[in-house]
């Protein structure tokens, strides 16, 4: 267990030390923090909000990419790769298909209630977010972690050449926490840019701003440009209905698509006319191409789906209703830290990275979604990046360098350089960027021009961020928040200029083809000038599953 220094009325700050710090609790942190016990090492998860309730999968129902060891793997990854656009890995897929399955046969051994298939058998491609997360918190407490609920990380802290601990504060006792640690692993999902999606409330980007104050670089940044159809209003992003939409006007006429017809199906090719439409005018749907057993079927499979209607009053299956476009940033996007070996470290020595806080380009390329990809890579890479901590906490160790003197690293939204600005506020900050990276028409269909001018508007902000923005006491994992997602504006607009071609979900008006040029990651550095380069090789001296 960590060793726990504080006062008996919790006024005084918390210090720590472990071997390991897990920074995040999703599936990925968990899966983290489970492996790196594993192998003895003295554990700490601290959770921004509470580990088994917070994050993207704990709203949700999650598939998996599940491939047993029987069936024919490389085909299905070559099948898989076909839709990446050209940017994934086949050797990263395959090792993530098989350590995933791995792991959801240890979740059958320690007797999480898979649901079964007709013939009896366990249906382990399916987990129930709320259960899953439930159940990934009774592990790894289990496992004798220490769990630190409601405890933000605000910063990193390094003696100069490891990474040695984190810093953040305790949101219920009003006060500071520090973790001294041989070795961090970053599992705090991606930034959703304060949308209003399920979720997503706490992703903002704040592992980003950590990893890149300690040197870290990102990749996949441009490849923000992912949306969710959503009933107006909600935070409901979960699209699987309306693949059986009609899609109208507000005056009732249907909207046609380019053929002259009505526009039915709003996942996929389809969505981008449906984008253009909502650019010009509301647009309304109703679900009228569900036949009534798949209505029976949607409404058992996908219960939180139509929360939103029945307080609306409405059958959306006869009633039409507004519907809006959910960007989401890179929760399903693509971007993220760097991973820079195969047990997820990062360009940082005693720093790694798992789950959406890492760039998924090695498994998604320029295109991702939700669960499937994306939830067999938060399984595999937590397991991955807790086993590489502890291992280099424990070559630390060895070298008597655990204690050595560290210093925090972080400053913007924390430590300004100048004075503070009247009126100048976290909630300003966010607005601000929103402006810049959710619209339509700048986001999901760019073009350099407006790129380039939202570029500028988010370099002269992050000016006063830099400068003059700052909290006070508990609050100031606000500012740090708000810092984070203008950060995390700045790399996507800079990467998104960097790549002068479409591909994927970066779709560029100037540049529509697919260039051949551009068949690499772009990496994005640098807090306050922000420097890009071109891909570096993944070190594979260990590539094993």
């Amino acid at each position: 267990m960590a060793l726990i220094s504080r006062d008996p009325q919790g006024s005084d700050p918390l210090h720590l030390q472990a071997d390991v710090l897990v920074i995040g609790g999703g599936p990925s942190g968990a899966w983290a923090a489970l492996a790196a016990a594993e192998t003895g090492a003295r554990v700490i998860l601290a959770d921004k909000g509470y580990l088994g309730t917070s994050g993207a999968t704990a709203p949700s129902n999650t598939g998996t990419w599940c491939v047993s060891p029987g069936e024919d793997r490389a085909q299905i990854v070559e099948r898989r790769w076909q839709r990446t656009a050209g940017l994934a890995d086949p050797r990263w897929m395959l090792r993530c298909v098989d350590r995933a399955y791995e792991n959801l046969l240890k979740l059958v051994e320690w007797g999480y209630p898979f649901p079964s298939e007709d013939d009896g058998k366990l249906y382990i491609a399916n987990l129930r977010g709320p259960d899953y997360m439930a159940f990934m918190r009774r592990r790894v407490l289990l496992a004798g972690v220490t769990v630190l609920d409601h405890h933000p990380a605000l910063e990193l802290l390094s003696n100069g050449e490891n990474v040695t601990g984190a810093a953040g504060v305790d949101r219920q006792r009003n006060r500071d926490w520090q973790v001294d640690a041989g070795a961090v692993v970053l599992a705090t999902g991606g930034c959703a840019f304060h949308e209003r999606i399920l979720g997503a409330t706490g992703l903002t980007g704040d592992g980003y701003l950590m990893a890149a104050e300690a040197g870290a670089s990102l990749s996949g940044m441009e490849f923000t440009g992912k949306y969710t159809m959503a009933p107006h209003g909600s935070s409901l992003n979960k699209g699987l209905p309306f693949r059986w939409a009609s899609f109208l006007r507000e005056d009732g006429t249907a909207i046609l698509n380019s053929d002259g017809e009505p526009l039915r199906n709003g996942i996929g090719e389809r969505e981008k006319e449906i984008a253009r439409a909502m650019i010009e005018a509301p647009v309304y749907a109703v679900l009228d191409q569900a036949e009534p057993a798949l209505q029976d079927w949607l409404r058992q499979g996908q219960p939180n789906c139509f929360v939103p209607y029945a307080r609306m009053g409405i059958d959306p299956f006869k009633d039409t209703f507004r519907v809006t476009l959910k960007a989401e940033g890179t929760v399903r996007g693509t971007g993220g830290i760097r991973v820079a070996g195969s047990d997820c470290s990062t360009d940082v020595a005693g720093l790694y990275v798992a789950g959406d806080a890492a760039s998924r380009e090695n498994m998604t390329g320029a295109m991702s979604g939700g669960g499937a990809v994306n939830s067999s890579w938060a399984i595999a890479s937590g397991w991955w990046s807790g086993q590489g901590a502890a291992l280099h906490s424990r070559r630390r160790d060895g070298r008597g360098s655990f204690r050595s003197f560290s210093r925090p690293l972080g400053e913007a939204g924390l430590r300004p350089s100048g004075s503070a600005k009247p009126g100048l506020t976290a909630k300003d900050v966010i607005t601000a960027v929103q402006a810049e990276v959710l619209p339509l028409e700048k986001n999901y269909f760019r073009d350099g021009s407006r790129l380039e001018a939202s570029r500028q508007t988010l370099d002269l902000l992050w000016s006063d961020v830099r400068n003059h923005l700052a909290g006070t006491g508990v609050d100031r994992y606000r500012t740090r928040e708000a810092a984070a997602i203008a950060a995390s504006g700045r790399w996507s607009l800079n990467a998104a200029l960097a790549r002068k071609e479409s591909r994927g979900m970066h779709r560029r008006a100037d540049f529509p083809a697919n260039d051949p040029a551009f068949g690499h990651a772009i990496l994005v550095s640098g807090v306050d000038d922000v420097r890009i380069q071109g891909a570096l090789p993944v070190e594979t001296k260990e590539f094993a599953s």
